[in-house]
C-alpha cells in the first residue's frame, strides 16, 4: 500500500471516529437541556453543533499536541499503531452506543494506541510522563466534575432561596447560553484527539517533518465532530437525560456550567479529559447537592463500571488488530 493511500485510509477511519465520538457524545451536551424542556432536541441538537464546529478554532490545539507527541516514542507512531488503535475505538463507541452506555472515547482511544504500541515495541514505546499527564487529566476529571456540580449547585440554591418558581423561566432560559459554552469546551477538548492522530500519521508517513497540526486537518475534524453532533446519540441522551434522576431546569443549569468550566480548562492546558465523565459526574454531583439519595447511584455504578474496562477493553481489541494488520507497519 503505497504512502499516499495509507493517509487517504488514515484520514477516512479517524474522521469516522471524529463523527462517532460527536454522535456519542451529543448526549453530554444536550441532555439536561432537553431533559428540562430548556429546549426542543433538533434545536438543541443543531446549536451544539455549529458551536463544537467553533471550538478549536476559538482554543487552539494544546490536547492535539499532547496526544500527538507525548504519549509515545517516535518509532512506535506507525501506520499500523495509529490504525488499531482507531478500529478498536470506533469498536468500543458502537458496542457501547448499541447498550446507551455513556463511554469515554478519549478513554478508548488512549487504550488503543497503548495496546498496539506495547504489543508491536514493548513497554519502551511508552513516554510515562506523557502517559501519566493523560492518565491523570482522564481519572481526575470526574472527581472536578463532581465536586464542581456539587459545589456550584450548593451555591445556586443558596442564592435561589426564597425564589418563586418563576425562576425555572430563567434557568431554562439560561441553559441556551450554558450549552454554547459546554459544546465549544467539548469542540475543542474532544475534536482535538482526532488532529493529533491525524497529525501523527503525517509525520509517521514523511507528509510532515515536525508534529504540527495543518489548519485543513483542525477544519475536517470540526467539521467531522459537528456532525455527529447534530445527528445526535438518542440512547445514550435517554440515559443522562432521566436515568439518574428527574432533571429540572436548575439541575441542567448548575451541570453545564460546573461541566464546561472543568472541560475548556484542561482543553487550554493541554489535558484530554473525558468530556463523558466530566458531564456524567456533575450531573451526580448536582443532584447529590440537593439530596443524597437523590441518585440512583446503582445507574451510576453501572457506568463507572464502563469506565473501568474502556481502556483494558480497547487496548486488548487494539493489540489483536495490531496483529491482524502487520503488513501495514512495513510501509
Amino acid at each position: 500500500m503505497t504512502p499516499s493511500l495509507l493517509i487517504t485510509v488514515l484520514i477516512v477511519v479517524a474522521l469516522i471516529f471524529d463523527f462517532l465520538n460527536g454522535f456519542h457524545d451529543s448526549a453530554n451536551i444536550v441532555s439536561t437541556m432537553i431533559s428540562s424542556r430548556a429546549m426542543r432536541p433538533r434545536s438543541a441538537l443543531l446549536l451544539s453543533a455549529a458551536a463544537e464546529f467553533c471550538g478549536p478554532f476559538l482554543f487552539g490545539v494544546a490536547v492535539a499536541t499532547t496526544l500527538g507527541h507525548e504519549v509515545l516514542v517516535g518509532q512506535a507512531v506507525t501506520m499500523s499503531v495509529i490504525l488499531s488503535a482507531l478500529g478498536s475505538a470506533i469498536v468500543w463507541n458502537l458496542v457501547t452506543w448499541l447498550l446507551g452506555i455513556p463511554s469515554s472515547s478519549s478513554h478508548a482511544l488512549i487504550g488503543g494506541l497503548v495496546g498496539a504500541a506495547v504489543l508491536g515495541f514493548g513497554f519502551e514505546a511508552i513516554l510515562v510522563g506523557g502517559l501519566l499527564k493523560v492518565l491523570a487529566a482522564l481519572l481526575l476529571s470526574p472527581l472536578f466534575g463532581l465536586s464542581s456540580g456539587y459545589l456550584f449547585m450548593k451555591l445556586v440554591l443558596f442564592v435561589a432561596r426564597g425564589a418563586s418558581p418563576r425562576i425555572n423561566w430563567l434557568f431554562k432560559r439560561a441553559q441556551v447560553l450554558t450549552s454554547l459554552a459546554l459544546a465549544l469546551s467539548h469542540g475543542s477538548n474532544d475534536a482535538q484527539k482526532t488532529m493529533g492522530v491525524i497529525t501523527m500519521g503525517l509525520v509517521a508517513t514523511g507528509y510532515l517533518s515536525t508534529f504540527a497540526v495543518p489548519w485543513w486537518v483542525v477544519l475536517v475534524c470540526a467539521g467531522a465532530i459537528s456532525l455527529g453532533t447534530m445527528l445526535g446519540g438518542w440512547r445514550i441522551i435517554r440515559t443522562l437525560g432521566g436515568k439518574f434522576y428527574k432533571i429540572r431546569p436548575v439541575h441542567g443549569f448548575s451541570t453545564q456550567v460546573a461541566s464546561a468550566a472543568v472541560i475548556l480548562g484542561a482543553a487550554l492546558l493541554g489535558g484530554p479529559v473525558s468530556t463523558t465523565q466530566v458531564i456524567s459526574s456533575a450531573i451526580m454531583g448536582v443532584g447529590a447537592a440537593e439530596r443524597i439519595s437523590k441518585v440512583r447511584w446503582q445507574v451510576a455504578g453501572e457506568i463507572v463500571m464502563a469506565w473501568i474496562l474502556t481502556i483494558p477493553a480497547t487496548a486488548l481489541m487494539s493489540a489483536i488488530l495490531y496483529w491482524l494488520i502487520p503488513s501495514l507497519g512495513h510501509v
